[in-house]
């Protein structure tokens, strides 16, 4: 061949692959419409345990026809705080199992009973359904399009490669046998070619497309048996590369998540290259009481065996990796560690633009981000009571500056979980509940930004205090001890009923403290009046530790509007709550009405 052919070839080869994976994607896309949200509800709700999540992951995957697809979905869910990582590493070894349907799909319709002549005819019925109303006929028509396409390219990828007759190329067949010794492919050569998939993979991004090629060369005679194994066997670490670089921009479980698919599959690799003579000999074996022929010596044999290769090895892969879930966590943990320092810096840990967007998803998002929020502003608070007891200056001053960091972080939190909640408002489709839901939240945000101010107060009060130097009594001391305490048992209410369904929180014992924190305050505000008739303190002394319980008083308000916005309570002390004043909820409401 001249070089111009050999351009040529690979341009019309690649043009091929091009129209299988549009094929491909058109199709998942489409019976991902027309499953809805029936496949996210079933990922979400039916993997409490691992053997739940691997069928849940396999039946996902052989329905939308893309492990990608469903390794992305998972890795989103647990960026999204809906699945653990344990069930998340057994959807994911379901999805490995579910992608083998593909390889069968290509082995029988398009190489053994060639239903590519069937395509044009598929993608004209697939055209007639899009043109229709009905949008689930619309969707099934884009299926079938999709489903005409694929095998089209398929079509085409035989053609050219078959057009080559490498079969009867002497440079070519000694080139292939080159790579074997006494008629095997050595572990150096094996180890190459599963790289050479890999690459492959990570490239074009979708294993079915190097399953493709890798099927349609060996049904030519381009690659002999063992060759192709080992190019499905890289292609299947290659796959990995997608979810990971979907958790390039989540949270530190959605990393990990991601982490765990490359581990099973590695390790998979890596068990099956220790057997793999033993291993290739069982499946020419069952090849031969299945189809009659050896893909040693048959051509027409293997893309039927390296399809049944691929099924043992994902389905015996799982069997022996689903004993050693815990292990494959602790590993992905143990790549992906969450800095101690971790709640020091700004990072919104569940929203991210870059993940699938579903209504219910994105507000438990939203849920879990407050949580976090929750969490930096009792962090925050635990500060207070140090910074008034801490004598050294250099520790003083270093826990000084992180209550003012923790204060620019509550800031940036507050605006970017509204800004998140607001926008997801604006989109539309949202049920009454979740509106109410995201009004809630919205109410709860702006309380946990008042918390961290109120905090922020009592750091510059004590600084104030101590520029002043003015020094508490031990009964002052005692008295803000009394206070501090009740009020971080508010706020442990407070932690709790935000971590827990907003269905099934109840008011009482968030009201009930709260009744004790004011019971506090005004005690101590009788006391402070009293010992001042007395002068037990200055006046000047008197004014800061009156100014703190005041303050602390105002957390415990905060703390009780956020129980109340949680169960939705018409009685609120907030009555900025209850006033006229607009939110932007409402106003995009009002302007959708």
């Amino acid at each position: 061949m001249s070089n111009w052919e050999i351009i040529w070839f690979i341009i019309r080869l690649l043009g091929a692959l091009a129209l299988f994976l549009f094929g491909m994607k058109y199709m998942s896309e489409a019976m991902q419409r027309l499953a809805g949200e029936k496949l996210r509800n079933t990922l979400a709700t039916f993997t409490s345990n691992r053997f739940k999540a691997i069928l849940t992951g396999a039946l996902i995957t052989a329905t939308v026809q893309s492990s990608s697809a469903t390794t992305v979905m998972v890795v989103s869910f647990v960026n999204a705080g809906v699945l653990n990582l344990s069930n998340a590493i057994g959807v994911i070894m379901g999805a490995n199992i579910g992608t083998t349907i593909t390889a069968w799909l290509i082995s029988l319709l398009s190489i053994k009973y060639n239903i590519a002549a069937l395509a044009i005819p598929v993608i004209g019925a697939g055209f007639i359904g899009i043109m229709l109303r009905n949008k689930k006929i619309k969707n099934l028509g884009e299926f079938a399009i999709g489903f005409g396409l694929l095998f089209l390219g398929l079509t085409f990828m035989q053609d050219y490669v078959k057009s080559l007759n490498l079969e009867q190329n002497e440079s070519f067949l000694q080139f292939i046998a080159s790579f074997a010794a006494d008629g095997h492919t050595g572990l150096g050569s094996l180890l190459l070619f599963v790289g050479i998939g890999t690459l492959l993979t990570m490239a074009l991004q979708a294993s079915a497309a190097t399953m493709a090629l890798t099927i349609v060369l060996c049904s030519q005679g381009a690659i002999p048996f063992e060759i192709a194994v080992a190019l499905v066997m890289g292609e299947n670490i290659g796959t990995t590369i997608t979810a990971n670089l979907a958790a390039t921009v989540g949270n530190s479980a959605a990393k990990q998540a991601a982490r765990s698919h490359l581990i099973f599959n590695l390790l998979g690799v890596i068990w099956v290259l220790a057997i793999f003579n033993f291993f290739i000999k069982g499946i020419d074996e069952l090849t031969i009481t299945l189809d009659g022929q050896s893909p040693y010596t048959s051509i027409a044999a293997i893309p039927i065996a390296l399809s049944l290769f691929h099924s043992c090895f994902n389905i015996l892969n799982t069997s022996v990796l689903v004993w050693f879930v815990p292990k494959i966590e602790y590993l992905s943990k143990y790549m992906v560690r969450r800095k101690k320092d971790d709640d020091d810096v700004f990072k919104l840990e569940y929203i991210n633009a870059g993940f699938v967007r579903v209504d219910e998803l994105a507000v438990e998002s939203a849920k879990k981000e407050i949580q976090v929020f929750a969490k930096r502003a009792v962090r925050m608070y635990e500060f207070i009571p140090q910074l008034l007891d801490l004598k050294d200056t250099k520790d003083y001053n270093n826990l000084l500056k992180r209550i003012e960091h923790y204060e620019e972080i509550s800031d940036k939190m507050e605006y970017e979980i509204a800004n998140y909640l607001t926008k997801l408002a604006a989109e539309g489709g949202l049920s009454a509940p979740t509106a109410t839901r995201i009004r809630g939240m919205l109410r709860i945000v702006d309380n946990l930004e008042s918390i961290a101010d109120q905090n922020y107060q009592l750091a510059k009060m004590i600084d104030l205090k101590n520029d002043k130097k003015i020094w508490f009594t031990p009964e002052i001391r005692t008295h803000l001890s009394e206070m501090f305490e009740v009020v971080r048992q508010g706020l442990e209410i407070m932690v709790k009923n935000l971590n827990m369904d907003y269905k099934i929180v109840e008011i009482k014992e968030a009201l009930d403290k709260e009744n004790q924190i004011n019971d506090t305050r005004n005690r101590l505000r009788d006391n402070h009046l009293e010992d001042l008739k007395n002068n037990i303190y200055t006046y000047q002394t008197g004014i800061f530790y009156s100014g703190m319980y005041a303050l602390l008083e105002k957390i415990g308000d905060h703390i009780i509007n956020i129980s109340e916005a949680i169960v939705n309570a018409k009685y609120t002390k907030d009555e900025s709550l209850l006033s006229n004043n607009r939110t932007e909820l409402d106003e995009i409401e009002d302007e959708k009405n």
